[in-house]
């Protein structure tokens, strides 16, 4: 796993190296210009020849210093190089001033201002049109991780959407070709949260949704984005990966230390957890129980049931209702069947003790049945009720406006006789319609939402999550996601491209489906059943905790949709684990 670090904590850093008089800021500087100049040799070989073209705008902060060092560095090269400013350089920061005037020995400096004038539009079209047909690389280094105020979604009236026009007239005029690099991140970008720092009362009309509908703002990121030390959330993060689109962690040099706030981590390959023991039995790896709903509906529990199989649980165990054992028995062999009528024959199915998790949600309904059957789920049977609850109807709970308060918490050791509990789909929907369900949730359940169940579990957090006008720091997923696994009590998993995985302890891992990792094939029906049938599967091996197999669960999911590729069904997924496996050395 590698750290992932906010913008607060990235500069805590930089501060306590600078601090103890191991780096100076000018040094730190110079190492990130000349890992700039590294990432586009790397990128583009023809690079290595000289004769090449890049403008480069500097900003007020040290985002700007480190433009005056790349512009030094190509011009060494045998690059032709045009730098503009925007701001004083009186304004510029010690460090980046010192830059500037290095800079300034071998350059001019050009002023920006906003809205252009036109004679600095003209002077910089004018010097991109002399070759027409080689790329123009233009360098953002006017933020970085730096801007706090919103952008304005006028193309000639903000900084951070100056690449954007500059193409845009460069295209109309015929002139080259632009290569976007950004330095750090694009100055759009919040690199807290990954979303674009719209300005407040923008709308779709005006500046279009960020980075998803071909609007002006899918075109304000990079083809290359260089950043330092460590990624930042908003590299992974909604948005970000796709204004990123390259993205290139250059090492400082910065030596590892503590920094303020819960660890944000990204998800590597799973270390332990997977293999299973030369003298090991079939209940020495785990029973996992994966409840079924009513007959026609069995495919999202067949797909959980086969995911447990897969990932390593010694036993499956699909239950059903009675009516629908024909027809899961016609399409299961190695899953074991169980009939289950009712709560009470749950509860009672529940008292073995080899039974290590349960997966409930995929296919189950949203009947009062199925209501009652997530209550006696939770629970863990401990409390054998004999009756079913009344079905929902009149009397049903409406959503909420607001998760609930949790209750009172209960010591952990009360729930060590409860089998882990996985809750997907239909059962999230049960748990935001009901305040008592989602009250008994406890440290041994782990969620599952993607977006849309995400809102109905915590409405106001995806409110806050869904808000257009922002400043920096933005409300993050992870931040959400957090929130909601303090406000659960256990582990949440929010899916989706930027998969966020939080624990209530203060935990959180972001898998990023993008950056050599992406798998566009997993929008496919069932693939999520598939997902929580390996997160049960893992917990019923007893080897990981919740937010371990939480993880590894979604590792491994995305690496079977990219071991497979195109043409991926759900009921791939399971069938490609034992390849990924494998490839692990287990």
């Amino acid at each position: 796993m590698t750290e992932v670090l906010t913008i607060a904590q990235m500069r805590a850093v930089e501060r306590a190296a600078i601090d103890s008089g191991r780096v100076s800021g000018l040094a730190l500087m110079e190492r990130a210009g000349q890992g700039v100049v590294d990432a586009m040799r790397s990128e583009w070989p023809e690079l290595e020849s000289g004769g090449h073209r890049a403008l480069v705008l500097c900003g007020p902060g040290n985002n700007g210093g480190d433009g005056f060092v790349v512009a030094r560095l190509l011009a060494a090269l045998g690059w032709e190089v045009r730098v503009w400013l925007y701001g004083a350089p009186e304004g510029l920061p010690p460090d980046a001033r010192v830059t500037h005037d290095r800079w300034c020995a071998i350059g001019g400096v050009g002023q920006l201002a906003f809205p252009m004038p036109s004679a600095a539009w003209e002077a910089m079209l004018g010097w991109a049109m002399q070759d027409r047909q080689r790329p123009l690389h233009v360098v953002d280094a006017l933020f970085g991780i730096g801007r706090r105020q919103s952008v304005l979604p006028d193309e000639g009236g903000d900084p951070a959407m100056l690449p954007v026009a500059l193409g845009a007239l460069l295209l109309d005029h015929g002139g080259p070709p632009i290569r976007r690099i950004a330095v750090d991140i694009p100055s759009a970008l919040c690199a807290d949260s990954g979303r674009i720092l719209l300005a407040e009362g923008a709308t779709d009309d005006t500046a279009g949704k960020a980075g998803t509908d071909g609007s002006r703002f899918a075109n304000c990121g990079a083809d290359l984005t260089v950043t330092f030390h460590r990624p930042k959330p908003g590299h992974l993060l909604a948005d970000g990966p796709q204004l990123c689109n390259r993205l290139v962690v250059v090492d400082l040099g910065l030596p590892p230390s503590l920094h303020p706030g819960p660890m944000l981590v990204t998800i590597g390959p799973p270390l332990r957890g997977l293999g299973k023991t030369l003298r090991g039995h079939k209940f020495a790896h785990g029973h996992a129980v994966v409840l079924a709903g009513p007959p026609g509906r069995g495919g999202a529990a067949r797909l959980a049931a086969r995911g447990a199989l897969r990932v390593g649980a010694g036993l499956v165990t699909l239950a059903c209702p009675p009516l629908a054992l024909a027809e899961n028995a016609a399409r299961l062999d190695a899953v074991m069947l169980r009939g289950i009528a009712d709560t009470a024959a749950l509860a009672a199915m529940l008292q073995d003790p080899r039974i290590r998790a349960l997966c409930i949600g995929p296919g189950l309904g949203l009947e009062g049945r199925a209501a009652a059957l997530v209550g006696t789920a939770l629970d863990g049977g401990l409390a054998m009720p004999t009756t079913e609850s009344a079905p929902f109807g009149e009397s049903m709970p409406q959503p909420f406006a607001e998760t609930p308060a949790k209750p009172p918490a209960i010591p952990e050791t009360a729930w060590e006789e409860r089998p882990a509990l996985v809750l997907d789909a239909d059962a999230l929907t049960l748990l935001a319609r009901n305040p008592a369900l989602f009250g008994a949730l406890h440290a041994g359940c782990v969620l599952t939402p993607h977006g849309g169940e995400f809102a109905r579990l915590f409405p106001d957090l995806a409110d806050r999550l869904a808000v257009r006008g922002c400043e920096r720091p933005a409300f993050s997923k992870s931040d959400a996601t957090r929130l909601a696994a303090e406000r659960a009590g256990c582990v949440v998993v929010f899916k989706g491209q930027d998969t966020v995985i939080a624990s209530p302890d203060g935990r959180a891992a972001i898998h990023c489906a993008a950056y050599g990792r992406a798998a566009p094939w997993l929008a496919t029906a069932g693939s999520g059943d598939v997902l929580a049938g390996f997160i049960a599967g893992l917990l019923a091996r007893g080897d990981l905790d919740p937010f371990e197999a939480a993880c590894t669960a979604v590792w491994l999911h995305v690496e079977c949709a990219r071991s497979f590729g195109p043409g991926l069904i759900a009921e791939d997924l399971p069938e490609q684990l034992p390849a990924v496996l494998r490839s692990l050395r287990l």
